[in-house]
C-alpha cells in the first residue's frame, strides 16, 4: 500500500478527456500522486487531437491506451474524477467523487479541442493543490 493518493480519471472512451487529465496530473505531480485513467466503454485508439495538444506541450501520451474501468481500479483509488460518463460510470461506496462536466473532444479538430484541454489543465492543477 502506498502513502501516495491514488487518483482515477474516468470518462466514456478513455481516449481524450481522461487521457489528458492523467498525463497532465502525472506530469505536474512529479511522482507525488499515483494517477490512473479508464473508460466505461474504451475506444479503439487515442483521440488524435488530444495527443497532438499534449505533444505540443512537450508531454508524451504515446505509452497510453484506452483502458476499461474495472472494480479493482476503482477500489484502489482514493479520488475518482468522472468526466461526462453519466450513468455509464458505476459508483463505488466510500470513494471521494468529483464530477467535471467537460465537452467531449471526440471527432473535433485541434482548434476546438485546445480549450477543453486548457480547462482540464486548470482543473488538474487545482486538484493537485488540494491533494498535496
Amino acid at each position: 500500500m502506498s502513502d501516495k493518493p491514488v487518483v482515477l480519471f474516468v470518462c466514456i472512451h478513455n481516449s481524450g478527456r481522461s487521457l489528458a487529465a492523467r498525463v497532465l496530473l502525472d506530469h505536474y505531480a512529479e511522482g507525488r500522486i499515483d494517477v490512473r485513467s479508464a473508460g466505461s466503454e474504451p475506444a479503439e485508439q487515442l483521440n488524435p487531437s488530444v495527443v497532438a495538444i499534449l505533444e505540443e506541450r512537450g508531454l508524451d501520451p504515446n505509452r497510453e491506451f484506452p483502458k476499461p474501468l474495472t472494480d479493482e481500479l476503482a477500489k484502489e483509488s482514493d479520488v475518482i474524477v468522472t468526466m461526462g460518463c453519466g450513468d455509464t460510470c458505476p459508483v463505488y461506496p466510500g470513494k471521494r467523487y468529483i464530477d467535471w462536466e467537460l465537452e467531449d473532444p471526440a471527432g473535433k479538430p485541434v482548434e476546438s479541442v485546445r480549450p477543453i484541454v486548457d480547462d482540464i489543465d486548470s482543473r488538474v492543477r487545482k486538484l493537485l493543490t488540494e491533494l498535496t
